[in-house]
């Protein structure tokens, strides 16, 4: 027995080494955003519990102290310790799914609450009626597996629901795939802590299972830092150039067609309302765009070609299904402005051509279109359409 509770010490210990190490390399980085952030805390509550874990199987193995009161202070601090992993796990979920106020002061504390009046509940048993909590044998009791989990299981059966929901109505692959993953975790924490509690308490079932699940999260992080634009969260240029060089081999009977995009008198935001001002109207330009291909069903390529420039790759079924969707990306800008109460509206310049037969390329395309983009400027500015003070 001793030698099976040293292999569960042994790999809660590994993990958190594993977490220690990834949560060194996010907080070295130049660049962290808001998920990334809200995901380290999500590792460092993991990291806590590990630690904690593995003092149990200490103490189970009898290297530390095995009395009723040594039980009863480890399953306290464990049970802290999983209220961090859920509600640092809501953070990041709340995060990727961009709920709105999600940082308030409110919201925050009534997601605590909960954890925060369970853990005075146990106190108090445990200062009034020890036994109902650990055992003779100081083994946790089923009460205590029901204050373990049961608030944790609720806040993740949630989260499953959500963003099965979610899933089921987003129409965009990419985004059903977001959605899939984020209730991922719950899933695995669910299963891996049932299998353990039921069939193999000794053996770190729960610890194997976020260390898969929190491994494959942290991969898709460094990926998304290597293709995606920090600012807008949509396909930085090195990720254009990457499916350009994909879709250059692939040539078949299906249409192509670049648009090109350009925020028109943006200097005049940035001189105006300063950089800031200026970064959040590249985000506003990005989530509308992000909403019209979202409302489309053929394939798309949407990323930040540079500055406040912006390109879609499309396989349209008709040509036709491009100028509905130009039309589309200058009602949704003017929509999305007013949703978000900028002190300005933008307006937008778009080009855009078909790729031809070959011998003709994408970036000859990329070419024309740009072309294109610069005489609906001229345009746009000879009618008077230009960004402006709203």
């Amino acid at each position: 027995m001793a030698g099976a509770y040293f292999y569960y010490v042994e790999a809660n210990i590994v993990c958190l080494i594993i977490f220690g190490i990834m949560v060194v390399y996010d907080r070295l980085s130049m660049d962290r955003q808001e998920k990334q952030v809200k995901f380290d805390h999500a590792l460092i509550a993991f990291m806590v519990y590990f630690f904690l874990d593995a003092l149990w199987g200490l103490i189970q193995q009898g290297t530390l102290p095995n009395t009723r009161f040594s039980n009863m202070a480890i399953d306290l601090a464990i049970y802290l310790g999983m209220s961090a992993i859920i509600y640092t796990w809501i953070r990041f979920f709340m995060s990727v799914e961009r709920i709105r106020n999600r940082d308030k002061p409110l919201l925050r504390f009534l997601l605590l609450l909960p954890f925060c009046l369970s853990a005075l509940v146990m106190v108090i048993v445990y200062l009034t009626a020890p036994e109902i909590l650990v055992g003779e044998d100081y083994g946790p009791q089923l009460l205590y597996n029901i204050f373990l989990n049961g608030i944790g299981y609720l806040y993740l059966a949630s989260i499953i629901v959500y963003t099965t929901v979610k899933a089921i109505r987003e129409k965009n692959r990419m985004e059903r795939r977001k959605h899939l993953m984020v209730g991922l975790l719950p899933l695995m924490v669910v299963f891996g802590g049932l299998v353990q509690m039921l069939s193999m308490p000794d053996m770190p079932v729960f610890c194997f299972c976020c260390a898969v699940i929190m491994l494959v999260f942290y991969i898709k992080s460094m990926v998304d830092q290597i293709s995606l634009d920090p600012l807008t969260r949509l396909n930085n240029r090195g990720q254009m150039l990457r499916f350009i060089a994909q879709e250059g081999g692939h040539r078949d009977d299906t249409m192509r067609f670049v648009i090109m995009m350009d925020v028109n008198d943006f200097k005049m935001i940035n001189d105006t309302y300063g950089h800031a001002e200026g970064d959040r109207a590249l985000m506003v330009v990005a989530e509308s765009l992000r909403r019209v291909v979202n409302s489309h069903s053929i394939p798309v390529f949407l990323g930040r070609y540079g500055g406040d420039e912006f390109i879609i790759i499309a396989h349209p079924n008709h040509p036709e299904e491009i100028e509905k969707m130009a039309g589309e990306i200058r009602e949704r800008l003017a929509e999305q402005c007013r949703e978000e109460g900028t002190p300005y509206t933008i307006s937008i310049g778009i080009g855009y051509d078909a790729l031809r037969d070959a011998p003709d390329s994408l970036q000859n395309c990329i070419r024309r279109a740009d072309e294109k983009l610069y005489l609906d400027k001229e345009r746009i500015k000879r009618e008077g359409l230009s960004s402006r003070p709203a």
